[in-house]
């Protein structure tokens, strides 16, 4: 059953988003060579509980970490390591989410870590276009597939491929609610968008095949092919004045 959320509750919401866009901006300020992803998520950890939140990933499903930090080839949901260091050219994944006052942010952004190429540059782009094309899409009256077909259109014109697997979903007291949020599909399609539907749009793109694996962690997703992926992802809520975007705390990125 979907969710709706009234206006006081949309306003908590934007205070949740505020937590976690902020805690993805400080660890935008230290992504650098050399630093460890371990550190990296006792920053975001830290911020967030200084901020009276808690960390949404922290423990979740067993999850031991309090962000999921993915190197490279690594889609999603990896394992913050004291062991993991940070490299130039890299590109680092780091997805966030806080808890606050009953209910979730969760939002991702994919850095470049040093010098990287420029077709991980324009990976990273693409990814963030997509999800600006998705969430254009997301209006009163519009469907679930509005916002698929827009981001697979923006990557599958650029020549990368979309992560099927793996989706965008409802949140807002849990952090995973209805509906589910592809990243592809057939305009025109699926549930019907309503004034107080809160939805974490997330496109996930490859550079390569769209096929993933589980590595045995049970946690980390990589490519089938080792080729980069990008991740990019903001919570979004729909009011009669349109979407409110909960975490984008800084609009040019």
């Amino acid at each position: 059953m979907i969710q709706l959320k009234n206006s006081a509750q949309i306003s908590t919401m934007m205070e949740a988003g505020r937590i976690t866009g902020e805690a993805l901006l400080l660890a935008r300020e230290h992504v650098r060579e050399g630093i460890t992803t371990k550190e990296l998520d006792t920053l975001i950890r830290n911020y967030i509980e200084k901020c009276g939140a808690k960390p949404s990933f922290l423990g979740y499903g067993g999850f031991p970490g309090s962000a999921c930090i993915s190197i490279n080839e690594e889609v999603i949901h990896g394992i913050p390591s004291k062991n993991r260091v940070l490299r130039e050219g890299d590109i680092v994944k780091i997805d966030v989410g806080a808890f606050y006052k009953g209910f979730h942010g969760d939002s991702a952004r994919t850095l470049p870590v040093g010098k990287v190429s420029e077709e991980a540059l324009r990976l990273i782009e693409v990814t963030r276009q997509s999800f600006f094309d998705g969430v254009a899409n997301m209006k009163v009256g519009n469907r679930i597939g509005d916002i698929g077909s827009a981001i697979q259109h923006r990557v599958e014109e650029n020549g990368f491929s979309v992560v099927k697997r793996y989706i965008g979903h409802g949140i807002g007291h849990d952090l995973h609610e209805s509906p589910d949020v592809p990243n592809f599909g057939t305009a025109g399609r699926g549930t019907r968008l309503c004034v107080g539907m809160a939805l974490a749009i997330e496109p996930m793109v490859n550079i390569g095949t769209e096929e993933v694996y589980e590595m045995p962690d049970k946690w980390t997703v990589k490519t089938r092919d080792h080729s980069l992926s990008a991740h990019y992802e903001n919570t979004c809520a729909l009011t009669s004045d349109g979407v409110v975007i909960t975490t984008l705390v800084d609009k040019s990125w």
